[in-house]
């Protein structure tokens, strides 16, 4: 019996072996790269129109139907099943209905976004637009080599988040038809298994589920590289007139050196990849009004909204400076407990002492420092489950020194800013943007994101077109004009853009602009720029009347910062001839 036993298990085993060694077999050497991309949606998108039917108004859009509620001027609805919202008002001649589109919570980021919808009529009761949601989506590259020792070296990309910063993979091992991958510690990241077309399926936890890897073609095209084939050539090409309000022209009419800036951009272009690298999503540069540099790469274009991170806390100084240009009651002075919380009894005289100035110059003194862990840190308050109040859970913070004394890098103080705008104005942030800033400004295609009581979230993520972003800059430069129309005053330019406080040791801080001298033939330039986490970066040097925007993917990284500290005075501050 035992012997019998024994040669059935001898047999199964060697059934097993032979499936092993042809999975083996047929599965091919891991080394190479590889991609794979997930969409998440949204699937709501395309023509919406606003019409009256019998019994009422309602609303249409890829299929659904909403009945929309109609108050005074204002016009709403939300999906029924969830997948979308819309907020607007009327026009004052009825002619058009002026709102924002709210989508669902993405996968990437866990944000809503309102983007900006107009309705024009298309008949008698009848509005139309366009809806077209921020894209929600991720795409991995695997980068896999073969090294000296014989193991399968690993290079994670995630170009829209860099998780490879917190998904630490070092090698990958196969087994049959499992894949494992691995740090440097050995330590199992996440496993895969390698199916028999050749596909490779990756799990990546809280990363939106399992990702099909495939392997790509050395010969073919991939945003993996910068300019999609590391051998890729460069020929300065002058920017288009794309009729968005940005005059163009060339490097040379601009006096700026084009030897020097196309070395540059082929040095970007040609720029080997590796952990920390220095990875440039977009490089444009402006000046004397003219665009004469707009330069993409790994898979990014003029048409892509891009992430702008911090560098969209700007946005809050550009929106108070144009409310006060239109006349809202509201300025440095404002209170923001008075406003917040105005019937509040017993407040601490910190508390009362708090102002708008020292939101929009991060010396508020609230228990609160993004480098650290205190309560009031943006992840504290973003991540909040229980409680969806944000500007409630900021308002309730200590304040730990006395307003003023001392500037502290904090989210929750340009967030709460907004909260003041929007309290004054009695409007949303979404809809000041558009009236204030985007529609003189010609700006188009940009998403807000929204907290989970529907509020405009001040803090950064502001997705916008590269040139749309840059015109901020250049409104600056033009002491609050864009095309001649005033929108903010040559007042508020000047005392947004004056140093206040120390941050850092090499900057300084004014109403939510950073501010940094660089040397320059043989003197010191003064510049003041929007910054933004992972290389987002709108830089204005008035001395040379240029203007410089710069969008990167090094979130999470020292890399990012690289094109300001060394970059922009290496390399393009001197191709920029004295004027």
């Amino acid at each position: 019996m035992n012997l019998l036993r024994s040669a059935r298990l001898a047999a199964v085993s060697l059934v097993m072996m032979a499936a092993s060694a042809r999975a083996q077999a047929a599965a091919p050497d891991l080394a190479g790269l590889w991609e794979a991309r997930s969409r998440f949606g949204p699937d709501v998108a395309g023509r919406l129109v606003v019409d009256r039917a019998a019994g009422g108004w309602r609303a249409s859009i890829a299929g659904r139907t909403a009945a929309v509620r109609m108050s005074n001027d204002s016009v709403a609805f939300d999906l029924p099943d969830g997948s979308g919202a819309y907020l607007g008002r009327f026009d004052a001649a009825r002619s058009r209905i002026i709102g924002n589109w709210i989508q669902p919570r993405t996968v990437t980021d866990g944000f809503r976004y309102a983007s900006p919808v107009i309705l024009e009529k298309c008949g008698a009761d009848c509005f139309a637009g366009i809806v077209a949601p921020r894209a929600d989506e991720f795409t991995f590259f695997l980068d896999i080599e073969r090294r000296a020792d014989g193991t399968l070296g690993v290079l994670l990309r995630n170009p829209e988040r860099n998780l490879a910063r917190f998904i630490r993979v070092n090698h990958v091992e196969r087994d049959g038809s499992t894949v494992r991958l691995l740090d440097a510690r050995d330590t199992v990241v996440t496993t895969g298994i390698l199916r028999e077309d050749g596909v490779m399926t990756v799990y990546f936890p809280g990363r939106g589920g399992s990702y099909d890897f495939r392997r790509v073609p050395e010969d073919a095209f991939t945003f993996f590289y910068p300019r999609g084939r590391p051998t890729a050539s460069y020929a300065y090409t002058p920017p288009l007139d794309q009729q968005d309000g940005w005059p163009v022209g060339t490097l040379e009419d601009a006096g700026i050196d084009r030897e020097q800036i196309s070395a540059f951009v082929q040095a970007l272009a040609n720029a080997p990849d590796s952990l920390g690298a220095l990875r440039v999503h977009g490089l444009l540069i402006a000046r004397h009004g003219r665009l004469v540099l707009e330069e993409y790469f790994h898979g990014e274009n003029g048409d892509k909204p891009h992430e702008t991170r911090s560098a969209s806390k700007t946005v809050g100084t550009v929106l108070i400076g144009a409310a006060m240009q239109a006349g809202a009651p509201i300025g440095p002075a404002t209170s923001a407990y008075a406003v917040m919380r105005p019937s509040a009894a017993g407040l601490d005289a910190r508390k009362r002492a708090l102002t708008l100035d020292h939101l929009l110059t991060m010396s508020s003194g609230f228990d609160c420092d993004d480098s650290g862990d205190r309560p009031g840190d943006e992840s504290n308050i973003t991540d909040q489950a229980e409680n969806p109040d944000w500007y409630g859970i900021i308002l309730d913070l200590n304040v730990i020194r006395e307003p003023g004394a001392q500037a502290v890098y904090c989210s929750i103080n340009p967030h709460l800013a907004g909260g003041v705008l929007s309290r004054v104005t009695g409007r949303s942030l979404p809809d000041l943007m558009y009236e204030l800033v985007a529609q003189p400004l010609g700006m188009r295609g940009y998403y807000v994101p929204i907290t989970p009581l529907g509020d405009g979230y001040l803090g950064g993520g502001w997705r916008f077109r590269p040139r749309d972003f840059m015109k901020l800059g250049q409104l600056y430069l033009n002491g609050g004009t864009w095309q001649g129309r005033r929108v903010l005053s040559e007042d508020w330019v000047r005392t947004s853009t004056a140093p206040r406080y120390s941050m850092g040791s090499t900057s300084r801080y004014g109403y939510l602009w950073w501010l940094r001298e660089y040397p320059y033939a043989g003197r010191t330039v003064q510049a003041y720029y929007a910054s933004g986490n992972g290389g987002q970066y709108v830089m204005v040097v008035p001395d040379l009347d240029l203007v410089i925007a710069v969008y990167g993917g090094n979130y999470n990284e020292r890399a990012g910062g690289l094109m300001v500290s060394e970059m922009i005075p290496r390399y393009i501050l001197p191709a920029v001839m004295d004027p």
